[in-house]
C-alpha cells in the first residue's frame, strides 16, 4: 500500500512524500457499548490500518487525496468551523475526519501546519473495526510529525475522540481512538473508561483472533447509537434517586440494578441491564483469561452477544447467523458481534492450530445460509499509531 500511495502522491503533487504514518484499526473482545458508560473495555489494535503519506504544504491550504474514494479535498484552518473547502463547497464526508482532527488540534492551541497528503486504509469501513478512529489517529500522527510537538498516546486519543464527537457528530466513547493510539503487539488492552487507566493483558500465543465480516454495512450517524446512549443517560437519571451518588451505569452493581430495575421504562431497563451486566462480565472474564481459563472467557463472549442481541438490540440477522455457526465449530472458545452493531463483523477466539479450518467452515456455513460471501481473516495484534 505504501508504494501505491507514494506513486499517487507523486502524480498529485509532483514530488515524493517526505513522511509516512500508520494507525491501526481495532477489534474489541469484551466490554461493548460500555465505554460511554464509564465501563471496562478489552480491545486490541489489529494489523489493518490507515496509511498516510504526506509533506508540508506551502501556504495555508491543506490538500488531501483519499485513494479509497478517488476524491480530493482542500481546506484551510479558517474554513474549518463552516466545514467547507477552499472553494466554499461542503467537505465530503470522508474529509470530516482529518478536518475534524485539524480543528481539535488547533483548539488545543497546537501548531498545525498545512499539509499535502494521500491516504488509504485496509480497515473495512462500517465493519465495527474502527476505520474512522484509525483515520483520526493517523492524521494526529501526521500533524505531530510535521509540527514537532509530542503528545502522549492517550492525549492524542482524546483529541481524536473530540474530533469525532464535536466535529463529525458521532457521540462515540474513547475506546476506538485509545486502542488505535495505544496498541501493544501480542496484547489486549484493558481500559477503565472513567479513570483512563489501562493495563496490557497478554494474549496466549496458542490463541487466534479471527474476524468475520458479514459484508452488511451500517452507518453510525443514522441515530440508533445516539438513541441508546440517551437511554443509558435516562437510566442513570432515574436510578440516581434510590442510588445516591451514581454518575454513570458503571456505578450500579448487578445486585443494585435488579433491586431497582422496576423503576425504569421497559426499553430503558433492557439497555441499562446490558451495560451493567457487561461491565461485570468483562471484569470477571479478564481474570479468567489471566488464569488461563479460556472456556470461561469464551463463555463471556457468547453471553455478550446474546445480551447485545436481546437487550441492547444492536445485532442483525446476518451477525446472529455468523455467531451461531462460529459457536458450533471445533476450536472456537467464543464468538460475538464487535463494534457498534447493526452489521459489520464478529470476533471469534479460536485455537490457533484450528483457525484456518475454522475460517473455511465459517465462510461456507455463512454463505450457505445467507447467500453472502464473507471476508474472514486471522488478525495479529498490533502496536499503536506511529511512523510507517
Amino acid at each position: 500500500m505504501k508504494q501505491r500511495l507514494e506513486e499517487l502522491f507523486w502524480q498529485k503533487f509532483g514530488q515524493k512524500p517526505q513522511y509516512a504514518v500508520r494507525a491501526p484499526g481495532r477489534v474489541n473482545l469484551l466490554g461493548e457499548h460500555v465505554d460511554y458508560n464509564d465501563g471496562l473495555v478489552l480491545p486490541a489494535a489489529i494489523d489493518r490500518a490507515t496509511l498516510v503519506v504526506f509533506s508540508p504544504a506551502q501556504g495555508d491550504e491543506s490538500r488531501l487525496y483519499a485513494a479509497d474514494f478517488a476524491e480530493e479535498a482542500a481546506f484551510t484552518l479558517a474554513g474549518l468551523p463552516a466545514k467547507t473547502q477552499t472553494d466554499a463547497s461542503p467537505l465530503p464526508d470522508w474529509a470530516l475526519y482529518p478536518a475534524g482532527v485539524m480543528w481539535a488540534l488547533h483548539a488545543e492551541g497546537l501548531n498545525i501546519p498545512a499539509l499535502h497528503a494521500v491516504f488509504a486504509s485496509d480497515v473495512p469501513r462500517g465493519s465495527g473495526l474502527s476505520s474512522s478512529a484509525s483515520v483520526e489517529m493517523a492524521f494526529v500522527s501526521a500533524w505531530q510529525t510535521l509540527a514537532g510537538w509530542n503528545l502522549p498516546p492517550m492525549r492524542r486519543a482524546l483529541l481524536g475522540q473530540k474530533a469525532e464527537n464535536e466535529y463529525v457528530g458521532v457521540n462515540c466513547g474513547i475506546m476506538d481512538q485509545f486502542a488505535s493510539a495505544c496498541g501493544v503487539q501480542d496484547h489486549l488492552l484493558l481500559l477503565d473508561c472513567r479513570s483512563l487507566d489501562w493495563q496490557e493483558v497478554a494474549l496466549p500465543p496458542d490463541l487466534a483472533i479471527v474476524v468475520a465480516d458479514t459484508t452488511v454495512r451500517r452507518k453510525l450517524t443514522s441515530g440508533e447509537y445516539n438513541l441508546r446512549r440517551a437511554a443509558c443517560e435516562q437510566a442513570v437519571q432515574i436510578l440516581s434517586a434510590p442510588l445516591l451518588g451514581i454518575r454513570a451505569l458503571r456505578d450500579v452493581t448487578p445486585q443494585a440494578f435488579n433491586q431497582h430495575a422496576h423503576l425504569l421504562p421497559p426499553e430503558v431497563e433492557k439497555r441499562a441491564r446490558h451495560v451493567v451486566e457487561e461491565i461485570d462480565r468483562t471484569a470477571k472474564a479478564v481474570e479468567s483469561l489471566r488464569q488461563g481459563d479460556l472456556p470461561a472467557f469464551g463463555e463471556a463472549m457468547n453471553a455478550c452477544h446474546a445480551s447485545l442481541r436481546d437487550l441492547y438490540e444492536v445485532s442483525c440477522p446476518e451477525l446472529d447467523v455468523m455467531t451461531r455457526i462460529a459457536q458450533s465449530l471445533p476450536g472456537c472458545y467464543g464468538a460475538r458481534l464487535t463494534g457498534a452493531g447493526f452489521g459489520g463483523c464478529t470476533v471469534n477466539l479460536v485455537k490457533r492450530e484450528q483457525a484456518q479450518a475454522f475460517a473455511q467452515a465459517l465462510a461456507a456455513g455463512y454463505q450457505s445460509e445467507t447467500g453472502l460471501s464473507p471476508e474472514i481473516y486471522t488478525c495479529q495484534t498490533s502496536n499503536g499509531a506511529g511512523q510507517a
